[in-house]
């Protein structure tokens, strides 16, 4: 255990060893980010497909709840390492070599991580929201099943024009972070070759642009009235 822990430290403690943390991390998020978006869209199949969807999966609180605890920790070791990636490439600044080597990759890195703490800030914020429900009074809400009404949670919680806004902002730049970041693992990975690296980013735009505009349609056809209860 202590040789295994030592090992890690090692390991994470390295240049290659940060890149591949926030490839792993990055490449969870990714696959998460689908899963969700998929999960949610039952919105617009009504009320019984979302409230049955939710129920299946309160009906396993462990699980869920790791799934979550996971998530958080995902999303601060990603963010976490990639600052400490960017401030090891600073410090490497008086290295020409690798100053040249690194200016394109440390000044997008530098813009991915403000988004990156925007979108950890938009995170919290959803699970307090949605999940925890701090400040709002969805507790009460059960459909005629008995099951909790997850269908109006959302269009209630939607209808609020500024939590649908500060939505689709960080939405939007959460799939900003994606196209960029989405190439970057399996570079760092080292899934690429010549032959696909124009393949892969294309995939990575197509796959932001999906899970920006699935995501937002939620929110937009709840204020637009095409969603209501």
């Amino acid at each position: 255990m202590n040789l295994t822990a030592n090992s890690f430290i090692k390991f994470y403690g390295s240049s290659i060893g940060k890149k591949v943390i926030v490839a792993l991390t990055g490449l969870a998020l990714i696959g998460f980010l689908l899963g969700h978006m998929i999960g949610n869209l039952k919105i617009f199949a009504g009320p019984d497909k979302i409230n049955g969807y939710a129920a299946w999966l309160h009906s396993m609180p462990s699980i869920l709840w790791i799934a979550r605890i996971g998530l958080i920790v995902c999303f601060v070791l990603h963010i976490y390492t990639t600052i400490r990636l960017v401030l090891e490439n600073r410090s490497a600044k008086g290295n020409r070599y690798v100053a040249n080597a690194t200016v394109k990759a440390s000044g997008a890195s530098r813009a991915m991580v403000w988004s990156g703490i925007i979108i950890l800030s938009f995170v919290i914020y959803h699970i307090l929201h949605f999940t925890v429900r701090v400040g709002n009074d969805y507790d009460g809400y059960i459909d005629a099943s008995g099951r909790h009404d997850v269908f109006r949670m959302l269009v209630d919680g939607f209808s609020w024009w500024p939590a649908s806004t500060f939505y689709i902002i960080s939405m939007a730049l959460l799939c900003w972070h994606l196209s960029h970041g989405f190439a970057s693992v399996f570079q760092t990975l080292g899934l690429r070759t010549e032959r696909t690296w124009g393949l892969i980013k294309t995939i990575g735009y197509a796959y932001s642009l999906i899970i920006f505009i699935g995501n937002c349609s939620i929110p937009v056809s709840i204020l637009a009235g095409w969603i209501s209860y």
